[in-house]
């Protein structure tokens, strides 16, 4: 059922899709400038980026985009956490490893039935996730 707004509410909408495309993410973080010496072609073919970066990750792309000073609240509405699968359990091990060499605290690796996830947090407080499958 449309609301006044024209949103839809109540309803299930199930539609088939080939994969995620892109995802962006606001964060406080100063990810990407063009350099001070950057000339203006240069500023101009960057542009798009708003100060932020693209990463490729198979098929799709996520970008993270300089904003606001305050913190992620997965309360609120809006994004919930986001989870990024790796090949196998030990690409996930290795992973933890590496989250431990650089000081991000992260829970242990858990087994939740039809996958392995490691959770942590962004510097902007969003939950992560890495999958690994069976």
């Amino acid at each position: 059922m449309a609301s006044k707004s024209g949103s839809i509410t109540g309803m299930v909408i199930a539609m088939c899709t080939t994969g995620l495309r892109h995802a962006r993410q606001t964060t406080r973080a100063d990810v990407a400038a063009c350099s001070d010496n950057a000339d203006a072609a240069t500023r101009r073919q960057l542009s798009f980026l708003l100060g932020g970066v693209i990463y490729g990750l198979g098929g799709a792309l996520i970008g993270l985009r300089p904003v606001a000073d305050d913190t992620f609240d997965e309360n609120r509405v809006g994004l919930d956490h986001i989870t990024f699968q790796t090949a196998s359990k030990a690409e996930l091990d290795g992973a933890a490893t590496h989250l431990d060499q650089l000081g991000i605290h992260h829970e242990p690796v858990k087994d939740i039935g039809p996958s392995y996830i490691l959770e942590f947090r962004g510097p902007d407080n969003i939950a992560l996730e890495l999958t690994a499958p069976k």
